[in-house]
């Protein structure tokens, strides 16, 4: 028999730069034993136990170490053609099994091999108890003694065999590996002799012939190792008991692992103790849903800046939840029961954001309302003001901005009078602005004046415990909303754990509505997943033959690159961003793709 022929499937791996702590979250399913770990090719290069997990965990390994840093297992891999029979004595319990291609195609467990060796061992009993029938109803039918022995002797689990009157007739060699007992200590010995000397402290044997009826025990040794003691009688045709066969299996490993299990659970209970404790602090006035390491770490000093009034500049890619920073600062500010104004600079036109954002006198131009209009800063007067999109707010309004961040002070337009205000500014922009203050195209007095405090929001793919927890707040929101019943396979989870999220937590909730609207049953599978054909979208859909119209195979790309981007971004300005395009190109290609057919 090959491994191949006993392989079972794994719906997990990791990769080598994958942390300790990501694995340890991997472990929270109690029907995983093992997982594979690949390199960036996707070979095979190792596997993690649970036996790993606990040893770093003693060890004091740190969170943040990649797994391939950890202290692993070292016989962990074997491929799918090796014999059966020669990972037989392997202390391993479970190992990664490897194609000839070196990838990963699942898992091989002695447990089972084990379990089959039982049932073997078992079936052997089961044939030697009509051998040893037929002993008594038929002269002809002996036995072949040497036959006996052979199968007895290759028992994995001991055998240990009396007469009716309890004298030992047959030890194997397994009882005496198990036990730590001889077989010519105990050999035409009666059992009650041998538990009256202490050989064992009780006879699963002498129940049965008490009894009359099949009996299981568990016993210790003084080996030190625990066992699992099954005893079934042999009756006669008169309904005498002539022999009691019992077999004897080692579960010392059994306990060993249920201890390992139960400190394995304590650390990880302490350990998720003081992660929630963290959460708890950190996420007590907010809706924001982090569960990963880095993310409590960024809210801790979100936390800590929160209770000055220093301007904050908060960074990162489009979709990573930048407003929900802002406004986590802004509830643990002393400034929360006053007003947050949220301004993106990059969705009023510009010819109105001066006066919208510092008001404006009566008669300041024409259209203006006769009264004059207060502005944003002014209505802000005590509170919180966040610019969202900064980095798209124009040079001469820039200017302006300047003022109110260094001197308190509006000018509203048309007039030549100073107002004072008490605002606290923060502001986000997925831009890279000191870049921009090098172009000229951002002035840079006014980064320097921002980037007092700057916080860097990771990407949702470098914050993946924070994957499974939106998920399952998008799905709870969404159920209650359509009043739905629908959850995820396992398949499905892993899926969106391991896809890239170019367009970040955004593009998380609009896939996790978008299949839950869509698909047609409760249970949504990994096959009902949109991510799993962006890949394969040139190769199949590009062109049929080896060669097309290169102007068609452009529209098609295009088509699809404005699909995906409006899909994830959720508007047309933040699209455009995303590809780097003016918002009116976006708009004219966008439709004339929709009038095609293309989208």
């Amino acid at each position: 028999m090959k491994v191949q022929d006993d392989i079972m499937k794994c719906n997990y791996t990791l990769k080598e730069n994958n942390t300790f702590y990501e694995a340890t979250q991997l472990f929270q399913n109690d029907e995983v034993e093992v997982i594979p770990i690949i390199d960036e090719n996707e070979i095979l290069v190792g596997a993690i136990t649970k036996n790993d997990i606990i040893r770093n965990f003693i060890k004091g390994t740190k969170p943040d170490v990649f797994v391939k840093n950890l202290s692993l297992s070292k016989k962990s891999i074997i491929n799918k053609n090796s014999a059966t029979q020669d990972y037989i004595a392997s202390k391993e319990s479970y190992l990664a099994v490897k194609n000839d291609q070196g990838k990963a195609v699942g898992i091989f467990s002695m447990n089972s091999i084990y379990k089959q060796q039982l049932a073997n061992a078992l079936e052997k009993i089961t044939d030697l108890k009509q051998r040893l029938k037929c002993i008594d109803e038929c002269d002809e039918a002996k036995l072949n003694c040497t036959e006996l022995d052979a199968i007895i002797e290759s028992s994995y689990d001991g055998i240990y065999i009396t007469d009716g009157n309890a004298n030992t007739l047959k030890i194997n060699r397994s009882y005496e590996s198990i036990t730590g007992l001889k077989r010519k200590d105990m050999l035409n010995r009666n059992m009650y002799d041998l538990q009256k000397e202490g050989y064992i402290s009780k006879s699963s044997t002498l129940m049965v012939l008490k009894n009359k009826k099949s009996n299981t025990i568990e016993q210790e040794f003084r080996t030190g190792k625990k066992v699992l003691v099954s005893s079934n009688p042999i009756f006669d045709k008169h309904g005498n008991i002539t022999m009691v066969v019992t077999n004897v299996r080692d579960i010392t490993k059994l306990y060993e692992l249920e201890e390992e299990l139960a400190k394995t659970m304590e650390l990880t209970e302490k350990y998720y103790s003081e992660i929630e404790a963290m959460r708890i602090q950190y996420l007590d006035l907010t809706n924001i849903i982090a569960k990963d390491k880095s993310m409590l770490n960024l809210l801790e000093i979100a936390k800590r800046v929160a209770n000055v009034d220093t301007t904050v500049l908060i960074l990162g890619e489009t979709g990573v939840g930048k407003e929900e920073i802002a406004k986590f600062i802004y509830k643990n500010s002393t400034r929360r029961d006053n007003h947050f104004i949220k301004i993106n600079c990059g969705a009023i036109p510009q010819n109105l954001i001066e006066s919208e954002l510092f008001g404006y006198v009566k008669g300041a131009f024409t259209g203006a309302n006769k009264e004059g209009k207060i502005g944003l800063f002014e209505l802000a007067d005590g509170g919180t003001v966040f610019l969202d999109e900064i980095g798209e707010l124009p040079l001469d309004i820039q200017v302006k901005l300047l003022n109110v961040l260094q001197e308190g002070e509006v000018e509203r337009v048309g007039s030549i009078k100073r107002i004072k205000i008490d605002v606290r500014v923060l502001a986000a922009t997925n831009r890279d602005l000191e870049s921009m203050s090098k172009e000229k195209t951002f002035r840079s007095d006014l980064y320097y004046r921002l980037n007092v405090v700057p916080l860097i929001v990771p990407p949702l793919r470098e914050r993946r415990e924070d994957i499974v927890p939106l998920i399952q707040h998008f799905l709870s929101e969404l159920n209650e909303k359509y009043n739905f019943e629908k959850t995820f396979t396992i398949e499905a989870i892993n899926t969106f754990y391991n896809y890239n999220w170019p367009g970040n937590v955004r593009e998380l909730k609009n896939i996790v509505e978008r299949v839950i609207v869509m698909s047609s049953s409760n249970k949504i599978f990994e096959s009902d997943l949109p991510m799993k054909n962006f890949s394969s979208y040139n190769e199949k859909n590009i062109c049929n033959d080896d060669i097309c119209n290169l102007k068609e195979a452009v529209g098609k790309i295009e088509a699809n690159l404005i699909s995906r981007s409006f899909e994830n971004a959720g508007n047309v300005r933040d699209a455009a961003k995303m590809l780097g395009i003016d918002a009116s190109t976006f708009v004219r290609k966008r439709k004339r793709y929709l009038e095609k057919g293309m989208l």
